[in-house]
């Protein structure tokens, strides 16, 4: 039987790497449904406003632009860079142990 070194770190990795990925998925999904004005009442855009609320919740009205929607591009666009910066160079430091 033979050992495959890495298998396992880069599976880790390449999960992490999907993760982020899909967090800041739903993040610019929201982004683009608040820029189209999405029907706020539909179930949908209420679930993609609350999660990306969640996720973003750190990043949220962090910036104060008197433009509403230049505030919800840099508060959830800023969450989705770092998520996807983190998340990507989290997973290829895994990848490389």
């Amino acid at each position: 039987m033979s050992y495959r070194r890495g298998t396992g770190s880069s599976s880790a990795g390449r999960v992490i790497a999907i993760v982020a990925d899909i967090v800041a998925f739903i993040i610019i999904l929201w982004i683009l449904m608040y820029l189209l004005d999405a029907n706020r009442g539909n179930d949908l855009v209420q679930f993609v406003q609350d999660s990306a609320r969640w996720l973003a919740g750190w990043s949220y009205d962090l910036f104060t632009f008197d433009e509403e929607w230049a505030r919800v591009v840099a508060g959830y666009g800023l969450a989705a860079a770092v998520y996807l910066f983190v998340g990507h160079a989290v997973a290829g430091r895994i990848r490389r142990t």
